[in-house]
């Protein structure tokens, strides 16, 4: 080969080389909702240094719509033919309410899609949802797992990813066994989660164990150390989840 073509070829070949995109890496998101557990979870501190170590070499992004003592009304539309179908008054349980209609799902829907233009073709997709306390205080507890069925089902069709993952926390032990709405609640999230190949649950019965006036108590909201470890099962079994194998069957990956 005459020098001058074989420069000619090699320039060629290294100018495609050059002009080759990287490989994208694959995404990885999160919709972290719910009520205030959620809202108290810090995703710095434990979510992103946990979701680096179990995606290596993946971008993880995620988004956040979680507000205090809220019920998961606040997040289902068609939540009142569901209450009625369990004989309960939807007048009557929105009666204390400070602001009305559902306030929580648009947002969601919204920041989802403000995410999808940084990566819209995203390799998994995970709700990590806590909430129920305020349900199981109202008494609204009948209404529960149908409900939050729904939410999955809803988020599916209109984020347009039918394979989507979710982990819910379960709310914890701050009521005992014997508190009937409380333990029906907690029951309806881990059947929920039995029922479809795409859910996992994470236990939050050791993360509200707080002294309080020198007793050890299940409180209601988490010590710190306790939503570290929150934000972390929930990477774990996303990530189990993801890969296809069998989440922590106990909640405590």
């Amino acid at each position: 080969m005459k020098p001058a073509l074989a420069l000619i070829i090699t320039t060629f070949l290294a100018t495609q080389l050059i002009a080759q995109p990287a490989a994208a890496k694959p995404a990885h998101l999160f919709i972290l909702s719910g009520q205030s557990n959620m809202a108290r979870l810090n995703p710095k501190s434990c979510f992103e240094p946990e979701a680096a170590l179990l995606f290596p070499g993946a971008d993880v992004a995620y988004i956040k719509v979680a507000v205090g003592g809220e019920p998961i009304r606040r997040w289902v539309t068609g939540w009142d033919e569901i209450a009625q179908k369990h004989g309960i008054d939807p007048a009557k349980a929105r009666a204390g309410d400070k602001q009305k209609g559902t306030l929580y799902y648009q947002p969601i829907l919204d920041k989802f899609a403000e995410l999808l233009k940084k990566h819209p073709n995203p390799a998994s997709v995970t709700l990590c949802w806590m909430q129920g306390e305020r349900d199981a205080k109202e008494h609204l507890h009948a209404a529960y797992g149908d409900a939050l069925k729904q939410l999955i089902t809803s988020l599916r069709r209109d984020l347009k990813q039918p394979e989507m993952r979710f982990v819910i926390g379960r709310i914890s032990d701050h009521r005992k066994a014997d508190d009937v709405p409380w333990e029906t609640v907690r029951q309806a999230q881990v059947t929920l989660v039995k029922s479809d190949p795409h859910g996992a649950w994470v236990d939050c019965d050791d993360l509200n164990d707080k002294a309080i006036n020198g007793v050890i108590t299940d409180d209601l909201h988490y010590t710190q150390e306790g939503y570290e470890l929150l934000g972390r099962r929930y990477v774990r079994q996303a990530r189990a989840l993801t890969e296809g194998r069998k989440p922590a069957e106990n909640g405590r990956p």
